[in-house]
């Protein structure tokens, strides 16, 4: 036999043991096991499958002996005369200039419906390279979004005119911003701007948008012809998205620690009411790039750890006002934050915050020493561990005994505690630790604090409350989307803070300004009830009348006083502010 006969029997037997495709790999298979009569576990090894996934083949052909692995080739055209129809309007249109998008539109309106990734796969084949981007004035004709005027606020129209808006509510804001010096602040600490946009511009323009709720500021361009919204920062019309984004990433982040300050002392000396206990917090803004540089942390929502950013945050627990944000910490200067807010505040108030209330985690066992030694009283976990909970396991039950929580609305009112007197390496002196049973935790819950004259069930109490309060945190955050940066790099978050201490510093003044429950209410409350309302804007000589429509909390308004508003607003003609109700 020559060579050439040899190789071609050989090819031929390739085939049959080396099948290309599963049905016909299951066809040989079968065969060497019940022709052949291969072992199960030969011909399975052979042919590439396990051993039990070759006992479920053989069970299931048992089964249905009939199954077809060969079927006789079907009948018919080998053209598709519809598709080739279609497929010539394609390339007929694309020799019009025309994109997918409205090549997919155009045989649409013919009658065939073809998706524009189907239009690209056909131009493909044919070998069409891709459209260069063309002008609007390129495109061929179709309805277009109308485009608004640049944001200038030399182009502020302020002739008496009249228009309805969706921000009405933002004009309760007002008078309180117009007792504010922001313009002046916002110069003297450095903030970037232009003629056609100041800072004290663009920042009113942001802030409007943190004020209204979680309204992005990438939602921005469905009301830039909202003139209300424009009316509140100063400027003609609302800046778009790409110059909200582009200018917190503007700023030095040297600007905003100075800006913060400033800002503290303006709103104290509107009457901000300022606590004397204060809620402490780390909150994790996730970043989803690939920059290296960026470190993981926790994020408590997700309870996972991934790579963001960490920002600090300080909550007077009785009015639930943010007064303190840091965003610029790494791991190794986190522990140490907590005595950067004690400073801020001794700097800012001439004295030492009374009580802080924190998590196990915020920081470090030395620090509560130099806590305790500048007199600040405080109430933190202890992290647990198993030997931990195994000792107190074998407390005698005589040891434990029963409180009861006063003022507090919850299941959990009557906890067993164990309160003892402890020591901790790098803490100077003895601490009091509470441990807690029965209080809606599967483990039991140890507090450390330095308190140690106060009564357990108020110091359980108080700590009750800062979980209440860390609800609090959540939804003051996602209030002010502080996760929905205004920056298109995530790094430059500064701005965002900034932002969300300044607005809830003004709904916390709009609340007590309106009493009646409103001093402690959350923002998203008071939003709901007073500043989700659309209005009638008048502008007339010297005057710029606001009237809102008719709403049931109106009445609490006009008990406040808000239809005697009568101020005047320096970045709109130094025009009377009025507001009308009904």
């Amino acid at each position: 036999m020559s060579i050439g006969a040899e190789k071609k029997i050989t090819n031929a037997a390739a085939f049959f043991l080396e099948p290309v495709n599963s049905t016909h790999r299951q066809y040989e298979a079968l065969r060497a096991f019940f022709v052949d009569g291969l072992p199960s576990a030969e011909a399975a090894r052979r042919f590439g499958y396990t051993a039990g996934s070759f006992r479920v083949l053989c069970h299931e052909f048992r089964q249905n002996p009939s199954r077809e692995f060969f079927r006789a080739p079907q009948k018919g055209p080998s053209a598709t005369p519809k598709r080739d129809r279609v497929r010539e309007q394609v390339l007929c249109l694309r020799k019009q200039n025309l994109s997918i998008y409205d090549i997919s539109k155009s045989l649409e309106e013919s009658g065939h419906r073809l998706s524009p990734a189907a239009v690209s796969l056909i131009l493909k084949q044919e070998g069409f390279a891709r459209l260069p981007r063309r002008r609007d004035e390129e495109r061929p004709g179709a309805a277009r979004p109308d485009t608004a005027a640049a944001a200038d606020m030399r182009q502020l129209e302020l002739a008496p005119r009249r228009f309805r808006t969706r921000f009405g509510g933002l004009f309760l804001f007002l008078p309180t911003l117009a007792s504010i010096p922001l313009d002046k602040l916002l110069k003297e600490v450095g903030f970037p701007g232009s003629q056609m946009v100041p800072p004290g511009h663009a920042m009113r323009a942001l802030l409007a948008l943190k004020l209204f709720g979680n309204a992005r500021h990438s939602h921005v361009m469905s009301h830039v012809f909202d003139e209300g919204l424009a009316l509140f920062a100063g400027l003609n019309v609302s800046p778009k998205r790409a110059f909200l984004t582009e200018y917190s990433t503007r700023i030095d982040p040297r600007c905003h620690p100075r800006l913060m300050q400033r800002w503290f002392d303006a709103v104290g000396a509107l009457g901000l009411e300022r606590g004397l206990s204060f809620d402490l917090d780390f909150h994790t803004i996730p970043y989803h790039g690939d920059d290296a540089l960026v470190e993981k942390h926790y994020v408590s929502k997700r309870s996972r750890r991934q790579k963001g950013m960490l920002a600090f945050l300080a909550q007077d627990a009785n009015t639930r006002v943010f007064c303190y944000a840091n965003s610029q910490l790494r791991k190794q200067a986190q522990n140490d934050e907590i005595m950067g807010f004690v400073q801020f505040w001794k700097a800012r108030t001439g004295h030492l915050p009374e009580e802080l209330v924190f998590d196990s985690k915020l920081t470090t066992y030395a620090n509560l020493n130099r806590l305790n030694e500048l007199g600040v009283a405080f109430i933190t976990l202890r992290r647990r561990s198993k030997k931990m909970l195994d000792a107190i396991g074998q407390v005698p039950l005589s040891a434990w005994r029963r409180i009861e929580l006063a003022g507090i609305a919850r299941a959990y009112r009557t906890p067993k505690i164990l309160d003892e007197t402890i020591t901790l390496a790098g803490y100077d002196g003895p601490l009091r630790q509470l441990t807690v049973t029965d209080l809606g935790h599967e483990e039991p819950t140890l507090l450390l604090t330095n308190q140690r004259k106060r009564s357990a069930a108020k110091l359980i109490g108080r700590y009750a409350q800062r979980m209440i309060i860390e609800n609090g945190i959540a939804d003051g955050i996602d209030f002010f989307h502080m996760d929905a940066l205004s920056s298109a790099v995530a790094m430059k978050i500064d701005c965002d803070l900034q932002l969300t201490l300044m607005a809830s510093s003004l709904y916390r003044l709009l609340g007590a300004r309106i009493g009646n429950g409103y001093e402690r209410a959350k923002s998203r409350h008071i939003f709901r009830d007073f500043v989700d309302a659309t209005a009638e804007v008048s502008i007339e000589e010297k005057v710029i009348l606001v009237r809102f429509q008719k709403r049931a909390h109106n009445p609490l308004l006009l008990a406040a006083d808000f239809a005697k508003t009568d101020v005047p607003i320096p970045w709109l003609g130094n025009k009377h502010l009025r507001l009308a109700f009904g």
